[in-house]
């Protein structure tokens, strides 16, 4: 794996946003405008909703002026007349304003719903080509965090704040010119407060970006142990871990709530800021218009128009700033989004990668040599050959690479060194979706989808009839159990196989193996932690699966390789010994010693 970056970050630290300063404006600028790439699609409707957010600005500003207009006209004429005139004007502004406003919000939540949509999209599909070794670092809550909590919170910004701030940028910029077009010095008087608004909105908000960052971070976290401790609630319980698994998460949810705090805390200061101020001006306008319209310099309706104009003016400068914090927070979310998708996917095929229909089974593999990142290596010089239907057995004590033989034949990583030759072709010849079609995989831990048996038994093959699948459960005895159940073959599994035994699972498992009919084979731990009477099933299934296949087993109960044709015997990266088991007993090596030893265990001479 990758070491530590110039500031001291994991690869999981740097993915995660651990660790990072609060973006700059720069980035802000950059994230911000990868946002609204994701808008071009709806151009045209958001170029609407300006126009829109134009016209109803206007006649939000119209409104004051009319209303002022109408205190003068009414002193100067005091009339029923001239006030139901007066009344029918503001009436109609006021009904269209609203019917603006209630336009441009609702094409706005689609335009915003429509955009976070496509960035989803890109976000899952992107994660669907990742190598595997960005799942094996990150928790799957995190990213689940990512996928959920960070758009929902681009969603919400969408939904809001570009209306509310380009209407703020017209109201203000439309007020300032009325204001003075109608009394410059008012005018003048009024902005006074302006500076006090900007240095204060500037202090609060620079101290907001981290702590909305922070707050992210930490959900990403919580929601991440969450799902762990979710799924290792049993071994929680048999070792009694209950009150420490309770205090790591009483400290994680401390750290959420406090970084929410003063997130929040912080971004309340502007709404009190911007009352106060908007009472100081206020006092201000009353004030100093009064002693104006005392020497006639102006008219009471203006006073009323730069009443309500100075309040129009304050609570967009309000909602600026208010934007600003959920922009801040919209963009920490985005930043999380973009981290994934700006993560490399898997290495493309070569150019001279082609796909293959069928294999015979001949693997090779010729010196080859592996590691993680810039780690010593994990496999060194690894050499062995398996003829088309034979079955390998690779063996050893946990680490010492027996996966990684198996995840290097299936291109989820790459050698580093070496060949590996499938029917006398480099590994890397032939395209990794034709490979994989041809592989068929049982392991320990099976998993199913959260769907009927059915469907989870042809997720290997598609277009299988109902009569082949009922073929293949037959053939790995699972057709017994299945037609017991409420629903039969449409019984609907859980994610995690709730509702059938571990030795069931493996039973399925096989059985979707078999309906895919692959040309390769891979059993790993494929009978542990079973019963005997399960085991006899599942070993009679087995054999009819790997007849006629080339099969890789990885087991550690060494009784079940006894039949291999090769066994491949690992230790430290390294292939030790290689023969049948008759040979390898023979030689008196290593293998035997594991041998004896798991013999004597049996025993209870251990």
């Amino acid at each position: 794996m990758a070491g530590p970056d110039k500031q001291g970050r994991t690869p999981v630290q740097r993915h995660q946003g651990i660790g990072t300063a609060p973006p700059k404006v720069d980035e802000m600028k950059a994230t911000l405008k990868r946002i609204f790439g994701y808008m071009v699609r709806e151009k045209k409707l958001f170029m609407l909703v300006l126009g829109i957010i134009f016209v109803s600005s206007a006649l939000s500003l119209l409104g004051p002026f009319l209303l002022g207009v109408a205190v003068d006209r009414v002193i100067a004429s005091p009339t029923t007349d001239t006030l139901i005139v007066m009344l029918v004007l503001l009436l109609g502004v006021y009904s269209f304003h609203s019917l603006f406003l209630w336009l441009q919000n609702y094409w706005m939540i689609g335009i915003a719903q429509h955009t976070v949509y496509a960035m989803r999209k890109h976000l899952f599909s992107h994660l669907q080509r990742l190598p595997i070794l960005f799942f094996q670092e990150r928790q799957q809550g995190e990213l689940m965090s990512r996928l959920t909590n960070d758009m929902e919170n681009v969603s919400r910004t969408l939904n809001v704040a570009v209306i509310q701030f380009v209407t703020s940028i017209l109201t203000i910029s439309g007020t300032i010119v009325i204001m003075f077009w109608l009394s410059p010095l008012l005018a003048l008087l009024t902005l006074t407060i302006v500076p006090v608004m900007y240095f204060g909105m500037k202090w609060i908000t620079k101290r907001t970006g981290q702590f909305f960052k922070d707050q992210q971070k930490h959900l990403g976290d919580m929601n991440g142990y969450v799902e762990e401790m979710f799924s290792g609630q049993k071994i929680i319980a048999m070792f009694s871990r209950e009150d420490h698994v309770i205090a790591d998460f009483k400290e994680k949810n401390e750290a959420l709530r406090r970084s929410g705090y003063w997130a929040q805390t912080y971004s309340g200061f502007i709404p009190k800021l911007m009352n106060m101020l908007n009472n100081v001006s206020f006092a201000i306008i009353v004030g100093a218009g009064g002693l104006l319209a005392l020497s006639e310099a102006i008219s009471i309706g203006v006073i009323v128009t730069f009443t309500t104009y100075s309040r129009q003016f304050t609570r967009p400068l309000n909602d600026l700033a208010n934007q600003y914090n959920m922009i801040l927070s919209a963009v920490a979310g985005a930043e999380r989004v973009f981290q994934i998708i700006d993560e490399a996917e898997e290495k493309q095929d070569e150019e001279e990668a082609d796909d293959i229909a069928s294999m015979t089974g001949e693997i090779e593999f010729r010196s080859v040599d592996f590691s993680y990142g810039d780690e010593q290596d994990t496999l060194t010089n690894i050499n062995f050959h398996a003829n088309p239907g034979e079955t390998v057995a690779l063996v050893g004590p946990t680490g010492a690479g027996k996966t990684t033989i198996i995840s290097l034949l299936s291109r989820f990583y790459e050698t580093k060194g070496g060949q590996i030759l499938i029917d006398g072709k480099d590994l890397k010849t032939i395209s990794r979706d034709s490979l994989r079609r041809q592989m068929g995989v049982v392991l320990q831990d099976s998993t199913m989808f959260h769907t009927t048996i059915r469907e989870n038994l042809r997720y290997g093959r598609l277009d299988a009839t109902d009569s082949e699948v009922e073929q293949a459960t037959k053939a790995a005895h699972a057709h017994e159990f299945i037609v017991k159940l409420p629903q039969g073959y449409d019984t609907v599994l859980d994610s995690d196989g709730k509702g059938v035994s571990h030795g069931q699972l493996q039973l399925l498992s096989i059985a979707r193996a078999m309906l895919a009919d692959p040309a390769l084979l891979i059993l790993d731990e494929a009978t542990s932690s079973i019963d005997t009477v399960t085991e006899m099933k599942i070993n009679d299934a087995l054999t009819k699966l790997m007849k006629g296949r080339t099969s890789f087993v990885i087991a550690h109960r060494l009784n079940t390789v006894r039949s291999a044709d090769l066994i491949v015997v690992l230790q430290h990266g390294e292939i030790v010994e290689q023969g049948s088991h008759r040979e390898l007993l023979g030689q008196e090596g290593f293998y035997a010693e594991l041998v004896e030893a798991q013999q004597m265990e049996r025993r209870g001479l251990m």
